[in-house]
């Protein structure tokens, strides 16, 4: 593990994965250093594609997000853990699901294209997704949500719960950080050991970074695995794109702010890039 910068993972590799929050932009606008990397990046030609956990917007919202940022990103660049929900809906034979989901608008349609029916919230479901922390009035939501799933759980139905993006949380901006729809998932998981400690089946199926499905896509879309994932949190980016089998860049600035001495090696980032 070495420092690096950004000229030589572009040479040294086929495709770029960026994270989105954290490296390319926070809730404000771009990041130092973004607008001048994705300028080069499509002026040169280079393959590169956004991997995020994001479940609040679709491609395209994301996609007019970023031009008004000054960054020029396609929006078939975008893979985000939104875009899993129509394969992981297929594979798990749940076209017509009545889904309680938790997130933005956007977040609903990812649901609906997926060919779930969506619910308002505190009306019965079969399946939950949790998708974004915004969007919905949160504490409330959460408590109706819940109450629905206990009361279905207690009638011996079962539900399927699905967690689009497990980040625990998530770079705002300098110094403002923000809770992500993976801590919401552990809240419910708690609340779902505490009323049935020791049942099977509570806890959500995961879909983005670090878990396989994401990087499955974009070696799908890119067709090599000669890739560098750069990010900024050791726990999704870093771990996800080194289990996959990955070179990974860890961004200084972001969630991770060290290499823990606990961490097992394989799980340590290729290169440390202290900027873009």
């Amino acid at each position: 593990m070495k420092t690096t910068r950004i000229d030589e993972l572009i040479e040294r590799h086929s495709v770029l994965l960026l994270d989105a929050y954290g490296v390319l932009v926070g809730t404000a606008g771009a990041l130092p250093g973004a607008r001048e990397l994705i300028e080069r990046l499509n002026r040169t030609g280079k393959p590169y594609y956004l991997l995020t956990n994001d479940a609040s917007k679709l491609p395209e919202t994301a996609s007019r997000r970023y031009r008004g940022f000054g960054l020029e990103i396609e929006s078939d660049r975008i893979i985000s853990a939104g875009t899993l929900l129509p394969a992981c809906f297929a594979g798990l034979n749940l076209t017509g699901s009545r889904c309680a989901v938790l997130g933005t608008t956007d977040s609903v349609r990812f649901v609906e294209r997926a060919g779930g029916v969506s619910v308002p919230i505190g009306e019965d479901f079969e399946t939950l997704v949790l998708c974004d922390e915004n969007g919905f009035p949160f504490l409330d939501g959460i408590d109706r949500t819940l109450s629905a799933l206990y009361a279905r759980l207690d009638r011996g139905d079962s539900a399927h719960l699905i967690l689009p993006n497990p980040d625990l949380v998530f770079l705002k901006s300098a110094g403002e950080f923000g809770i992500a729809a993976g801590a919401m998932a552990l809240m419910f998981e708690a609340a779902l050991a505490l009323r049935y400690p020791g049942r099977a089946g509570l806890t959500f199926l995961r879909l983005g970074k670090p878990h396989a499905t994401i990087f499955e896509e974009a070696l799908r879309r890119s067709g090599t695995r000669d890739m560098v994932m750069i990010g900024d949190q050791l726990a999704t980016d870093i771990r996800g794109a080194r289990e996959f089998g990955l070179a990974a860049a860890l961004v200084a600035g972001g969630i991770s702010t060290g290499i823990p001495a606990s961490l097992p090696a394989h799980l340590h980032p290729t290169w440390l890039l202290d900027r873009l």
